[in-house]
């Protein structure tokens, strides 16, 4: 079991011993830091936060302990209860709220919960603002509310279709399109959040809707990180029903995911560069993803006349970066699409908008589709090291070897060659070096990844 505390939030396993894992006691202790550097931040006006959780099992308590803490420490809550990140994202400056928190482990299992912070603007709190919340948390001082000055708690229950309806404002979504479609779709809502919003948002774009795993009880019937080995269920349920395609989401829907007509993946990393390619032939500009993604997108944004910048991994830089290059659109390559025209946030409901949109104008099937874009294939493999192997020399090492090619120290060392590119990274939690790769063929980026590791072993030797 585990407790993860990071500059994005706190993430662990429920149940178990204090300071070891997520429990009501750890729970209370985060919150208590967010709402006193919302305070601290803050000149002495009445506070108001948003709380909002996936269906996971321990939401309900998780949600009650937060919100009564903040309450404790005098602050106001607009409680939208089962919701999902991108709608708390958006649900903020709607409320005129000071920040949100939205209670997730996204992608994790179901045994853990975390806790997700966001600013006045419903966007995710950059480094110094995480490291000093984790600071407040340490130092276990927290000043509450006398009996006269407790927040109180306002339940919303309507920002899903809230949500729904701001995407369908969007004037890249033109659900008259959709409609006239006549798409069939399998969606896997992983028993979640998603499994209420995807299917409604469909339904109100008039597709037809092929619902598994919808029912939002928090039992995940698969890992719930949308990848090819855990979807063999909806890729057959596709075939079996002979859909357009499916879509699969995360717990907490800001990840997203198709399945083509024939029951195979179109590939997370090719979700935002299909998005990316029908934003840009409508306003075109700037893209960005971080620098693990693929280089797809690089070529549909300079197909457009448009230019692409890699930032550090990570939501938050992806976002600095987007707004100082002005960005169009852009995200990771997991599937997140963030779209500044509604927020910058990894949003699953605008993805299926834009994509469904894009589908629908074209006329072709979700396989026809895929064909359009260069196909890359990734290799992703680490390297498990000794504590007291020095990483940034390593990484140093071999930026200093590959110096003629096109290099990048954002973020570890990103090596672009002509034909393909290798991403060295070090994980900030464990001795390891991540290395992510990416060619014209599996055969290659698995090759070019064992060259790597090789000249890594190398130079440890």
């Amino acid at each position: 079991m585990s407790l993860i505390k990071s500059i994005s939030g706190i993430r662990g396993t429920i149940g178990g011993r204090t300071g070891d894992n997520l429990t009501p006691i750890d729970t209370v202790k985060f919150a208590a830091a967010y709402g006193t550097w919302l305070k601290n931040n803050s000149k002495d006006k009445k506070l108001k936060v948003v709380v909002g959780r996936d269906a996971r099992i321990s939401g309900k308590m998780v949600q009650d302990l937060t919100m009564n803490t903040l309450t404790g420490l005098g602050i106001d809550v607009i409680d939208i209860d089962l919701s999902t990140t991108p709608t708390v994202e958006i649900a903020v400056p709607l409320e005129n709220a000071d920040g949100g928190i939205i209670l997730t482990a996204s992608h994790n299992p179901k045994q853990w919960n975390a806790l997700k912070l966001l600013n006045s603007k419903g966007e995710f709190l950059d480094g110094v603002e995480g490291a000093k919340i984790l600071e407040y948390a340490e130092q276990d001082n927290f000043n509450f509310s006398e009996v006269d000055d407790l927040g109180s708690i306002t339940r919303k229950d309507n920002y899903m279709d809230i949500h729904i309806e701001e995407v369908l404002k969007l004037k890249l979504v033109d659900a008259k399109k959709i409609k006239k479609a006549c798409f069939k779709v399998v969606v896997d809502g992983v028993n979640s959040s998603g499994g209420i919003v995807i299917p409604q948002l469909l339904k109100k774009m008039g597709v037809e809707v092929i619902e598994l795993y919808c029912e939002p009880n928090g039992h995940f019937p698969h890992n719930p990180e949308p990848l090819k080995e855990h979807l063999t269920d909806i890729c057959e349920l596709v075939k079996k029903e002979k859909a357009d395609f499916g879509i699969v989401v995360d717990p907490d829907v800001d990840r997203l995911a198709f399945i083509d007509e024939n029951g195979e993946m179109f590939g997370e990393e090719y979700t935002l560069v299909a998005c990316a390619d029908y934003v840009l032939s409508k306003t075109p500009g700037n893209t960005v993803s971080n620098l693990s993604s693929s280089r797809a997108l690089s070529d549909v944004t300079k197909k457009h006349g448009g230019e692409y910048k890699a930032s550090a991994v990570g939501e938050v830089n992806v976002v600095k970066l987007m707004k100082d290059s002005n960005a169009v659109i852009g995200g990771e390559g997991n599937g997140g699409i963030i779209y500044p025209e509604s927020h910058y946030g990894r949003d699953s409901l605008v993805g299926v908008g834009l994509f469904l949109t894009h589908l629908a104008e074209k006329n072709i099937s979700v396989s026809e589709l895929r064909k359009e874009y260069t196909a890359y294939f990734m290799s992703k493999n680490k390297i498990q090291l000794t504590p007291e192997i020095d990483v940034d020399s390593i990484l140093k090492t071999m930026e200093e070897k590959y110096k003629n090619e096109e290099v990048s120290t954002v973020d570890g060392v990103k090596i672009d060659f002509p034909e393909n590119w290798v991403h060295l990274r070090k994980s900030n939690t464990e001795p390891i070096i991540r290395i992510y790769t990416e060619a014209k063929s599996q055969a290659k980026a698995d090759a070019l990844a064992e060259d790597m590791i090789k000249e890594i072993e190398k130079i440890i030797a």
